[in-house]
């Protein structure tokens, strides 16, 4: 959003979690008064700042316009608390107000002069706003983040489990195909050491695997002949403390109870999408899908991420917001030849674009093709001057034109060649066109 050159009254905002800081600057950059700090908790300062914004608006016969640092969540509380109280309010960019010129010669950085550099940078009639999305689309984003919160806490559990067994228990690791399966993780929840796994009974742990695993008899004798082996191995090559049982026990319990949590915001984002049906969200996170690689969660996190795919006028304005663009470092006669990503986007979306790069790149086990041949040949080519870091970076860049190109059409995604993909440009255009090229 542009700033119209109609003079107002800046009154820049620094949120913080409990308070805020507010500053009131006039067109010509000198400030209205000293700042005014807003207590969160405290109905009474928040409408002193109320009338503090109103009688400089009447001092000065000038309208206000708020800015508000994003901070993530602590700023929404007062946006929509000012917004209802009828003032213009936008919240700007961090990484703006940091980057702005500095106010003062002293190195000096604090809440309350952040405060001022925000209503400074508000004067700049160039600059852009953040547009709020729906509380539809927040809230799907608040869900999938919220996911991974969870998931990345499950993953570290998963990691102290994994390092307790090196060291107890070293060789059941290659018993099953992952520690976390519901077979291996009753078993250890009832014989978590390899000692209570050599005592136990045969037909109770054939049982429990038969039961649990659910293969058939045959299995269940197999993967049991392999624990008394590994048991045997780990009182050669084992080191089981007393505290071991305990703590692996620990890490199963806490395991299952991020898997719980995962599987309830799971259903309840179906239910909060399945809400959104006839909408364009609910139809962008299904024409996602049709991408390979692209599962109902990956195509959530990617809109939510967005906000409103509607302000993205090209692709480089996507992969920039999603922080793929390229952080250019020039000074003169300097150029740096390190390019790095920005990665000042979205770090959710970023890390849903690097795992679809890398399902696009699989090759079949049976066939012994790629999925996407389309977009195995591009990586291969890239790797022939880059690294394998950077070749898959570029994937990721390719996928992001992928997706824009998807929701912007509004067509499923389909595997066409690059020549292809030009054949049907041209023959889309008007004939004066087709006879130039």
């Amino acid at each position: 959003m542009m700033l119209e050159s109609i003079p107002y009254l800046s009154v820049g905002l620094d949120v913080g979690a409990d308070f805020t800081w507010m500053s009131i600057m006039l067109p010509n950059g000198i400030l209205s008064g000293k700042p005014f700090k807003i207590i969160h908790s405290d109905p009474q300062s928040r409408e002193q700042a109320v009338a503090k914004i109103k009688e400089a608006q009447e001092m000065y016969s000038l309208e206000s316009r708020c800015f508000l640092e994003s901070t993530g969540i602590y700023h929404i509380p007062l946006l929509y608390f000012l917004r209802d109280k009828g003032f213009d309010c936008s919240v700007i960019n961090p990484i703006i107000t940091k980057n702005s010129t500095n106010m003062n010669v002293r190195k000096l950085h604090n809440d309350k002069f952040d405060s001022k550099k925000a209503a400074k940078v508000g004067l700049d009639a160039s600059l852009k706003t953040s547009i709020i999305p729906d509380d539809e689309v927040i809230d799907l984003r608040n869900l999938v983040r919220d996911y991974y919160y969870f998931k990345d806490l499950q993953s570290a559990v998963v990691l102290k489990l994994t390092a307790e067994l090196k060291v107890s228990f070293p060789a059941y690791r290659k018993v099953f195909s992952k520690v976390t399966t519901q077979t291996s993780l009753k078993l250890l929840e009832a014989y978590p050491l390899a000692a209570d796994m050599l005592a136990a009974p045969k037909d109770i742990l054939v049982e429990t695997i038969r039961k649990t695993a659910r293969f058939g008899e045959k299995y269940a004798v197999s993967k049991y002949d392999a624990i008394r082996a590994a048991a045997k191995d780990a009182a050669v090559f084992g080191r089981a403390l007393q505290s071991s049982a305990l703590r692996i026990r620990l890490y199963i319990k806490t395991y299952r109870e991020y898997q719980e949590h995962l599987d309830n915001i799971l259903e309840d984002l179906h239910k909060a999408v399945d809400k959104l049906e006839g909408t364009p969200v609910y139809d962008r996170i299904f024409l996602l899908q049709s991408l390979r690689g692209v599962g109902f969660l990956s195509a959530a996190v990617l809109i939510a991420e967005m906000g409103s795919f509607d302000l993205f006028s090209s692709p480089k304005k996507l992969y920039a917001y999603f922080g793929l663009d390229p952080a250019v470092k020039q000074s003169g006669k300097f150029n740096g030849d390190k390019v790095h990503m920005s990665k000042r986007g979205s770090s959710l979306a970023r890390r849903i674009l690097h795992m679809v790069a890398i399902n696009n790149l699989k090759v079949d086990k049976g066939t012994k093709t790629p999925v996407n041949p389309v977009i195995h040949g591009y990586y291969t080519d890239k790797c022939k001057s880059k690294k394998k870091n950077v070749a898959v970076g570029a994937v990721m860049h390719k996928i992001c034109n992928i997706i824009f190109a998807m929701l912007r059409d509004n067509k499923p995604f389909e595997i066409i060649t690059p020549q292809e993909h030009c054949e049907r440009y041209l023959a889309a255009q008007p004939d004066k066109v087709r006879n130039a090229a």
